[in-house]
């Protein structure tokens, strides 16, 4: 089903679309960007994908999105520095997302929450660090990076959490069982 590799290079440029085009939200001390959102969605669907294809297609797949994900936060203004950090940070989160997922023997819907909740963690914490801080773009000042990271990994962690319990309903409807789970 081609429709899981569709969502997951969508959503991933999609993410990058909404975080360039629209002030972050501010939740108390927090500023999340609103790409942050989709970011741990994206997550999700490539576990669904690797479930579909196998992790060798999902490293190709991964690829791709690196390079949709560079071009579109270029076209859309972002400094290089910026580009840089979400191509880094891209890279990391998902081949440690893939690789978590893959060893983990548990059900679908756990092996999802975990590998994303790695996998946002790293995410979040390569790309402010490198990204926003002083050391890079230099967007946020250094007392500012701990609420940055911590907005970002709440928010993909009720992503993922969500995720996982929407996952883990369709799997005991048994229409949706056979979709989710193929490996055909």
């Amino acid at each position: 089903m081609l429709m899981r590799v569709i969502l997951y290079l969508m959503f991933i440029v999609l993410a990058n679309v909404i975080t360039a085009r629209f002030q972050p939200v501010q939740i108390g001390m927090f500023h999340i960007p609103w790409g942050t959102f989709l970011i741990g969605a994206t997550f999700i669907f490539r576990d669904l994908v690797q479930n579909k294809y196998g992790k060798g297609k999902t490293y190709l797949l991964i690829l791709i999105a690196l390079i949709l994900s560079a071009v579109s936060s270029y076209l859309l203004g972002d400094t290089l520095w910026i580009v840089m950090a979400s191509a880094l940070s891209f890279l990391i989160a998902e081949s440690t997302d893939t690789e978590i997922y893959s060893r983990l023997k548990l059900p679908m819907s756990w092996r999802v929450l975990y590998s994303g909740l790695v996998g946002g963690l790293f995410d979040s914490v390569v790309f402010i660090i490198i990204g926003l801080s002083p050391l890079g773009a230099g967007f946020i000042p250094w007392e500012a990076v701990p609420a940055a990271i911590i907005g970002q990994v709440i928010v993909k962690t009720i992503m993922q959490g969500c995720g996982a319990i929407l996952l883990s309903l369709m799997v005991k409807n048994s229409r949706f069982r056979a979709l989710i789970l193929s490996h055909s």
